[in-house]
């Protein structure tokens, strides 16, 4: 069995304050494989705040691959932010994907913060302004980078990790005045195109935990306000040789 953990918006601030404690992150290994951040990891992106987390990565036992979300970028010390995670051990997936063997088992793994702009039937587009052709070819641009990652995983199980939603069905609960801003179907077609076992999120933290792309990806919300515990664990079943069967739960 491949087990994956997976969490996002988990808010650090400089005083390390985060709910579920840090200690129950550092001891993920004895629950998972592996260990993917769905962004906005950080309260306002500061270097402080990045330091505090990065103190509770580099205790994880297990790798830890992610990406970063809106709130990391607040203070424009995005670069600062990277740099601390990635001395703690982390893996950001911005800057490019990889693939990690659990097992004999080669998991493949590749992500994007991502943007927004909307779904279908209710999306922008490149047209007009030069403010909102900037909104809209930033999502293109990110989706486009996405889909190349995943085609490129030579891999048993790919999934891909995101920061804003792939798919309304899980922002559901949410306004629907703000889904434009909390995600792109840019982002499902670029992983339908591609294929993929499993994507997390996270940013909608009143959506829904389920959903599943056109393709028929599978799509899970893994917000901390959301799911309400250090992080969902995703099982693989391992099949012939070393070939996983698909997701088994949840």
């Amino acid at each position: 069995m491949i087990r994956i953990a997976a969490i996002g918006d988990l808010h650090v601030g400089d005083d390390c304050a985060v709910a579920p404690p840090m200690a129950e992150l550092a001891r993920v290994a004895a629950d998972a494989d592996v260990l993917l951040l769905a962004g906005d990891l950080t309260k306002c992106g500061a270097r402080g705040e990045a330091a505090c987390l990065a103190r509770t990565l580099a205790a994880v036992e297990v790798p830890v691959l992610g990406v970063l979300g809106n709130h990391d970028y607040q203070s424009d010390e995005a670069p600062a932010v990277a740099a601390a995670l990635r001395e703690a051990g982390m893996h950001l997936l911005e800057d490019g994907p990889r693939v990690v063997d659990v097992r004999g088992v080669r998991v493949g793994i590749a992500g994007s913060k991502g943007f927004g702009g909307g779904f279908v039937g209710a999306c922008g587009s490149d047209f007009g302004e030069p403010e909102m052709k900037a909104f809209i070819r930033t999502t293109q641009a990110l989706a486009a980078k996405l889909e190349r990652d995943l085609a490129w995983l030579d891999a048993d199980v790919r999934i891909a990790v995101l920061h804003y939603a792939p798919i309304p069905e899980t922002l559901q609960g949410e306004r629907l005045e703000i889904y434009p801003f909390l995600g792109s179907y840019l982002l499902a077609e670029a992983i339908d195109h591609a294929g993929a076992d499993l994507v997390v999120h996270g940013h909608a933290h009143c959506g829904s935990e389920r959903g599943v792309t056109p393709g028929g990806v599978r799509v899970r919300n893994v917000a901390l306000p959301l799911i309400r515990q250090p992080y969902r664990v995703f099982e693989f079943a391992a099949g012939n040789g070393a070939a996983a069967r698909g997701l088994v739960a949840p």
